[in-house]
Order: structure tokens, then C-alpha cells, then sequence
């Protein structure tokens, strides 16, 4: 089976349940986000585990965090997150191990935080009132269409390596191709009736691609580090769960700060 081919046979499917997810809202998000956020940590903490992360402290932290975000807001996100802390200290103090109590405790918050904090900037946007579920909606599949035209483009014209070292498979052409479909995306879905400003949903696209960008090299240059190709084989050719979710990880902290920043919020 080609990549390709691999690649849309999850896709598809995990889109039609993703957008679902979305377009309801509330405990089906929730649901959704908490349990993509407990496979993401699980391949993450798996990768890193010679760093000996404090597994349950982190798993309780992302889903307080999540669980805060969808009652609550953003301040009870916040707090549900540094219930990490307080769970990884407690955890270190009785846990036998030669690592480093500073690293564990690190690797432990590094996955909390951008696993929880980035799922949990999604459920923030889609709690926002009237709005919400068009501007997730639209984050979601700007992101989607980004990823999937600089794929193609790349495959079929990429011929200058953006990033050799970090990701060797980038080029500047998938990117080009991508950002431009992306921020297309992202207008046509909010062109009317969201924004005051004609420009402001290129903006609000143009932030979200980037983002997203940033995301797939950071989770690149995580797994560069830890010696790995992907995450995981859950998803056959799109790797495993963390691979998929990287480029929101970023975007979804992104778009619901330029929403705030904007007046959406």
C-alpha cells in the first residue's frame, strides 16, 4: 500500500470524526480532545522514556487542563494544568529512579503543556459564544488543507528543502502551496459576517498556517532528538497520534490569541 494511499485511508475518516467532534461541541469534544491527548502523551512519554517522565502525573494534568477548559475557561485550563506540578512532585518524591529529578519532572510538563494546553486552546475557541463553532471549524480545516497541499505539492514539485536538518521532507513549494490554500481556507469559511475588517480573516489564516508550521517542526525536532522517524505506527502511513495533532498543538494556542486579539473573545 502506498503512502499515499495509507495517508488518505485515515485521513478521511479521522477528518469526518475530528469535524463531527467540533461541530457538537461540548462532552463529544471534550471526549474527542481527551482521548487523542492521552495516545499523543502515551507515544510522547514512550519516545522520551529514558528521561523517565511521570507518566500518571501527566496524564492528570492534560485532562484536568482539558476538563478546565471545557467548564471553565481559560483560567481553569490554566489550573488544571498545574495540577501536573503538583502531581509530578509528589510522584518524584516517592518514585525510585536514576534520572534526574528536574529532567523527569521537565519531560513530564513538556507533554502536559503542549499536549493539554494546545488541545485545550481548540475547546476554548469552540466555547466561544455564537461564534465558536465556525472559527474551530475553520481552524481545523485551514490546518487540514495546509497539510495536505504542501504534502502533494511537495511530492510532486519540491525541489528546495526547507528545513534539511529538522525535516528533510519539507520544501519550500509544498509550503508556498500550502499557506496559500490554507489561507483561502480560512477566508472563504469566515469571509462574512465574523470579522469587522475585510483583511482580518488573511490575517487570522495567515497566523493559523504559520503556527502550524511551527508545530510540525517543534514535534520534528523532538523527535530528531529522541532518535525516532515518527511517534507511532497507530496511524499507518500519517504515523502516530502526535504526528497528527502537532501542527494543532501549535495552531489552536495561535488562533484563539488572534481571536482574542481581534475582539472575538
Amino acid at each position: 500500500m502506498s503512502s499515499l494511499v495509507s495517508r488518505a485511508l485515515v485521513a478521511v475518516p479521522g477528518l469526518v470524526v475530528v469535524l463531527g467532534g467540533a461541530y457538537l461541541g461540548g462532552w463529544f469534544l471534550f471526549a474527542l480532545a481527551a482521548a487523542a491527548a492521552l495516545l499523543a502523551l502515551h507515544e510522547l512519554y514512550r519516545l522520551g522514556r529514558a528521561l523517565r517522565p511521570l507518566v500518571l502525573a501527566g496524564y492528570g494534568g492534560t485532562i484536568a487542563a482539558l476538563l478546565g477548559a471545557s467548564i471553565g475557561g481559560e483560567v481553569w485550563m490554566l489550573g488544571g494544568f498545574l495540577l501536573t506540578l503538583a502531581l509530578a512532585f509528589l510522584f518524584a518524591a516517592v518514585a525510585e529512579t536514576r534520572q534526574s529529578t528536574t529532567v523527569a519532572i521537565a519531560a513530564t510538563i513538556l507533554g502536559a503543556g503542549w499536549v493539554g494546553l494546545g488541545l485545550g486552546a481548540l475547546i476554548l475557541i469552540r466555547e466561544i459564544p455564537a461564534s465558536g463553532r465556525d472559527f474551530v471549524l475553520a481552524v481545523l480545516l485551514t490546518v487540514f488543507v495546509a497539510d495536505t497541499f504542501a504534502y502533494v505539492a511537495g511530492r510532486l514539485a519540491g525541489r528546495h528543502k526547507m528545513t534539511p536538518v529538522m525535516s528533510p521532507g519539507k520544501t519550500w513549494e509544498g509550503f508556498v502551496a500550502g499557506a496559500l490554500t490554507g489561507v483561502l481556507t480560512a477566508w472563504f469559511w469566515l469571509y462574512e459576517g465574523f470579522f469587522q475588517e475585510s483583511w482580518e480573516p488573511f490575517v487570522f489564516g495567515g497566523i493559523v498556517v504559520l503556527a502550524a508550521l511551527m508545530g510540525d517542526l517543534f514535534e520534528s525536532a523532538v523527535k530528531r532528538d529522541l532518535g525516532v522517524k515518527d511517534s507511532g505506527r497507530l496511524l499507518l502511513g500519517h504515523g502516530g497520534m502526535l504526528d497528527r495533532l502537532d501542527s494543532l498543538l501549535f495552531a489552536g494556542p495561535a488562533a484563539y490569541f488572534a481571536l482574542l486579539a481581534m475582539g472575538q473573545v
